[in-house]
């Protein structure tokens, strides 16, 4: 069979691509991708639990890189939904379950304002707009991988809290297969990153990044496996009932409690008014008082001046 590339210069400015690009292998791993996603929306619905979603070369380029930070956020919530679900405290290291989501869902955005940025760059003509890409992008996944790290030590604490919480009263629900579950999501993910710290640490076009098998092995092969794990230990089998989920405010409670902090902002303003006219009031005091003393001083040197018997004139004087 004649190779349909034969002949092509991938060292052009005018081909994108650094390798032969495989068409059976992009249809397939696509279409592994499409039925991933389509089993776990059917899986939102059927656990009913919602599906939130955050959000040809250039486009592809950009997807490639910026997908798995929202399976990283899909991890992130799903340990957080565990510590609300599974501790009685629903704290891990003194901070509530919702405050960490957010904490770490907040940091994935993060890197993914900066992958984002980078991958336009990295899609750039100018060989100088590619190399600030590359650096961006290298330190975007260096931050992501930090802040991976810092999930690990998160979810190892709450792995150790769950080994007495289990011991004195047993859960109704298994967690453990749902916590190595996201365990080999996140070491599937550094696997990835690790993959793309090399893939660029010696500029754009280095060897590894001409090598489409590696691609396939290091980036969407990882990625698949991690969204088939979710398939295979959904959360909705684990996380069942009211507490499931994080509450959610009325919409009463959350007027109630905007109409309470304004309350509180009046008095704060108030109280800073009343003290402010207090310290003007003092300071009005205090003149008047210095006023009639210095009077009170000049009346005395009066009457210790004045000689006895004697009255003064109209005039002023004394005789």
């Amino acid at each position: 069979m004649t190779n349909r590339c034969e002949g092509v210069d991938f060292s052009s400015d005018d081909i994108p691509w650094a390798y032969c690009p495989s068409f059976p292998a992009a249809v397939l791993f696509a279409a592994l991708f499409f039925l991933l996603t389509v089993t776990h929306a059917a899986q939102a619905f059927l656990f009913r639990k919602r599906l939130r979603s955050l959000g040809p070369y250039i486009p592809a380029q950009i997807l490639i890189i910026l997908a798995p930070l929202w399976l990283n956020a899909f991890i992130y919530m799903v340990l957080g939904r565990m510590i609300y679900f599974f501790l009685p405290e629903q704290k891990c290291f003194g901070i509530s379950a919702k405050r960490l989501t957010l904490i770490f869902v907040i940091l994935d955005v993060t890197a993914f304002l900066v992958q984002g940025s980078a991958s336009s760059l990295l899609s750039s003509d100018d060989p100088n707009t590619m190399n600030i890409g590359k650096n961006l992008y290298m330190g975007g996944i260096g931050v992501q991988e930090f802040f991976i790290l810092v999930f690990v030590g998160l979810a190892i604490r709450f792995h150790y809290k769950m080994t007495y919480v289990e011991a004195i009263h047993p859960p109704s629900y298994p967690w453990r297969p749902l916590l190595y579950c996201v365990y080999a999501g996140l070491a599937l993910i550094t696997i990835r990153i690790i993959y793309r710290l090399c893939e660029y640490a010696q500029g754009v076009h280095t060897p590894l990044a001409k090598n489409e098998a590696a691609f396939y092995v290091l980036d969407a092969t990882t990625m698949v496996i991690a969204l088939f794990l979710f398939n295979i230990v959904h959360p909705g089998r684990f996380l069942v009932g009211p507490e499931s989920e994080f509450p959610k405010k009325e919409k009463k409670d959350k007027k109630k409690e905007k109409e309470e902090k304004k309350a509180l902002r009046e008095a704060e303003r108030s109280k800073k008014r009343k003290r402010s006219w207090r310290r003007r009031k003092e300071g009005d005091l205090e003149a008047d008082g210095d006023e009639t003393s210095s009077r009170e001083l000049g009346n005395q040197e009066f009457s210790d001046n004045a000689q006895p018997g004697l009255l003064p004139e109209h005039g002023g004087g004394y005789h």
